[in-house]
């Protein structure tokens, strides 16, 4: 068995049976319950009237906070296959819980998104009835409800010992997933009228920067699955989360170079309108989430901490898990906000009734809808460890 057993017999259930355990998910079922009532108020009281979203900058916190998770699920089924889909011995421990938290993680996006879209039963019944095929948002929504369909089938065909159509059901799961994700960077790449966001590096850069987050997920959940069941690590989880890591930092230096390019690109020459947005990234109000929650929280702390302790401290790799998806939720909400912030016509210089800069500033109820979506992965992650039993896996 790639996975010892040991923990359930020993007492590895005791903690998820504790009343501590069983109080935090009810407390993250409660505050689910409350983004959904925040929710459910915006869809009667109007969007205009409870989001911070303008008809300027229409895209806010909940499309980031999408972005994010679909980007973490996806990367979660990326790593995640390199073991049981394409067959490293090595990351198979791993493969349970991480396919579980990209099913976890992906419809905790859809709750969110589904309280972003004014009307979400019509996405969801003219998608079939009236499909537009030259639309990117489309293709979107069809591609990441056929991701979702294929990774139920290939968990629920793991827990059964099922492996070999599991690996199957996981490398549909992996093409349908890596077309939605470079999809979803096209929806960004596509828009010529956003010159942040315009080119075709957002699929490829999409794509990279998930398999970073799922390996920063996988460090943070399965340490912290660990300490809530009362168990010890195995000597090949252990393995599968110092190889996780490692692959975790080399990404982590493949993303500093595509944002070393992303600001020499954007500064070299001065752009129209990449060039402000820029600005405001580098040196105006958008600096510290840049320097302070990108780079430094994002890639250059959990760098660090990996290489010093050579991938082998579990508790060390949680921490730089826990900071890299610090730092990647603010390098989603940098990506959509900053990208609509400089006005169309900022190349005739500052017209009158047009500030230099729009302004967003998330409302109470983007924020609850958020903090309802965390809230929904983290109880979700927790019901699992305990109906799943830890994701205790066997060789394949």
């Amino acid at each position: 068995m790639s996975e010892v057993k040991t923990g359930v017999l020993e007492g590895g259930l005791v903690s998820t049976a504790s009343k501590s355990y069983n109080a935090a998910i009810a407390f993250f079922g409660f505050l689910t319950a409350v983004g959904v009532a925040f929710g459910i108020h915006a869809f009667f009281a109007g969007h205009e009237q409870t989001y911070g979203v303008t008809r300027e900058v229409p895209w806010g916190l909940l499309i980031s906070t999408y972005v994010f998770f679909v980007v973490t699920s996806t990367g979660l089924c990326l790593v995640s296959s390199i073991g049981h889909v394409f067959g490293n011995e090595t990351f198979m421990p791993i493969a349970k819980r991480s396919v579980f938290l990209a099913i976890a993680t992906i419809i905790s996006g859809f709750m969110v998104i589904a309280f972003e879209i004014e009307s979400p039963w019509r996405m969801a019944i003219y998608n079939v009835l009236t499909p537009n095929l030259t639309s990117n948002i489309w293709w979107m929504g069809t591609l990441y409800g056929a991701y979702l369909f294929f990774m139920l089938i290939e968990f629920a065909l793991l827990q059964v010992g099922r492996h070999k159509q599991a690996a199957m059901f996981g490398l549909m799961g992996v093409v349908a997933g890596v077309a939605a994700h470079s999809n979803l960077g096209a929806v960004f790449g596509l828009l010529g009228a956003r010159e942040f966001w315009h080119g075709p590096y957002m699929p490829i850069y999409f794509i990279t920067s998930a398999m970073m987050s799922g390996c920063a997920a996988i460090l943070f959940f399965t340490w912290l699955a660990y300490k809530a069941n009362g168990w010890q690590m195995s000597d090949s989880m252990k393995n599968a989360l110092s190889a996780t890591g490692k692959l975790g930092a080399l990404l982590m230096v493949i993303i500093m170079f595509f944002t070393t390019w992303k600001v020499l690109s954007g500064v070299a020459g001065e752009p129209p309108g990449k060039f402000e947005a820029m600005k405001a990234i580098l040196t105006g109000d958008y600096a510290l989430n840049f320097w302070g929650g990108e780079v430094l929280l994002g890639m250059l702390l959990p760098f660090a901490i990996i290489s010093l302790v050579k991938a082998k401290d579990m508790k060390a790799m949680f921490i730089a898990g826990a900071l890299c998806m610090t730092g990647i939720f603010v390098m989603r909400y940098d990506l959509v906000v900053v990208g609509q912030i400089v006005p169309h016509f900022h190349e005739l210089g500052d017209l009158v009734g047009i500030p230099h800069y729009f302004s967003y500033s998330p409302s109470l109820h983007e924020v609850m809808v958020t903090l309802s979506g965390l809230s929904l992965c983290a109880m979700a992650f927790l019901i699992g460890e305990k109906f799943f039993r830890g994701h205790v896996s066997e060789s394949h």
